[in-house]
């Protein structure tokens, strides 16, 4: 399982340790990422995505799975969240012209 969040494709960043001495090694800081269940309203069911905690704030700000999946960027996205996406278009298409 890689470092690398679902929603936002936020990953692992390389910086320095610095130490009192104000010696630098190298080290990884990595995003803060969280297994949860998200709801989409428009297909009626649940995923599990593996999520970073900005992305999930993101998330309840935008108003749901959903408008967060819609104003996203698909280069961003994970593969999975990908095809959510698709789906969730799909549906609101379909919606629409109903």
């Amino acid at each position: 399982m890689s470092w690398r969040c679902d929603l936002t494709g936020k990953g692992p960043l390389v910086g320095h340790k610095v130490s009192h001495s104000n010696i630098k090694t190298k080290r990884r800081f990595m995003p803060n990422l969280q297994n949860v269940t998200l709801s989409s309203d428009a297909l009626g069911r649940s995923f599990r995505v593996r999520v970073s905690t900005n992305a999930l704030k993101s998330v309840d700000h935008r108003g749901g799975l959903d408008a967060f999946l819609l104003k996203a960027k698909d280069a961003e996205l994970a593969p999975k969240m990908l095809e959510v996406k698709r789906q969730v278009v799909k549906k609101l298409e379909a919606k629409a012209s109903a």
